[in-house]
């Protein structure tokens, strides 16, 4: 009969430590989570759950590669590939706000222009030149001609006169482009000679009560005024800021004398 030999390792050296137990945890959690945070970012509306869980696969992912590294964990490729989809979801999510970001832009500025079709708000009426049109979308034109002297009698001045000051004359025009009655336009005229408030001269030729806008404009309909404001002598630009509507925006023509 034969014997068979069985061998039992040898115990460790009294006093010697145990051999310690591998560190594997991180590179494993470092796995899972950049693989979630991953697939999270690549619809990109999840951005703000890829964000985080990439920012900790990856820094789980560096401390297990540095167990690793010291042979206190024995996987060192879950940790490394644990980290690279940590880094992978972290840009995904920041892709994934920028293309957010873009897209409520691009849905805000539909809404406003929505909102401007149905106003007839526009805000690219700013600066015009003189004889330039600010056109809105409901149809209404303004347009200001180019400001010329004018000559002021104080003996039948009612307002707006000052001695020494120079008279300048425009032309605004309001006319009615679209296809439904507009009904009493508004008409708020403010101006500024070299940047200080300057009131429209009223006499007996010119001033509000010579210029009562029509209180309404039928399709194809026009209505005209003279104005006359006044500048310093040495005056170089007259601002003339003109709202047709309170619903509208105003437009600004800016007048070199």
């Amino acid at each position: 009969m034969s014997h068979q030999m069985q061998y039992q390792p040898a115990p460790a050296p009294h006093g010697a430590p145990a051999p310690q137990q591998a560190r594997n945890g991180l590179g494993v959690a470092a796995l899972v989570l950049g693989i979630i945070g991953a697939l999270s970012g690549i619809p990109m509306v999840l951005f703000w759950l890829a964000g985080p869980l990439g920012l900790l696969a990856l820094i789980f992912g560096i401390v297990g590669m540095g167990r690793a590294k010291k042979g206190q964990a024995t996987n060192k490729g879950v940790a490394v590939t644990g980290t690279i989809l940590g880094a992978l979801a972290l840009i995904l999510a920041v892709v994934g706000v920028i293309v957010s970001v873009l897209v409520v832009k691009g849905a805000v500025d539909e809404a406003k222009e929505q909102i401007d079709k149905e106003t007839g708000s526009s805000n690219a009426i700013k600066d015009l030149g003189p004889g330039a049109t600010a056109k809105y979308n409901n149809g209404l034109q303004v347009t200001v001609s180019k400001p010329g002297p004018y000559t002021v009698n104080p003996q039948t001045v009612i307002s707006g006169h000052t001695d020494g000051n120079k008279a300048y004359k425009v032309t605004v025009t309001i006319k009615n482009t679209g296809n439904k009655v507009v009904k009493d336009p508004t008409m708020l005229v403010n101006a500024e000679a070299d940047g200080k408030k300057t009131e429209e001269l009223a006499d007996d030729k010119v001033g509000l009560l010579k210029h009562d806008w029509e209180k309404q404009l039928a399709p194809g309909e026009s209505d005209t005024a003279e104005m006359v404001f006044e500048a310093p002598p040495a005056g170089k630009e007259l601002d003339i800021e003109i709202t047709p509507d309170l619903l509208l925006d105003p437009a600004n023509w800016k007048l070199k004398l």
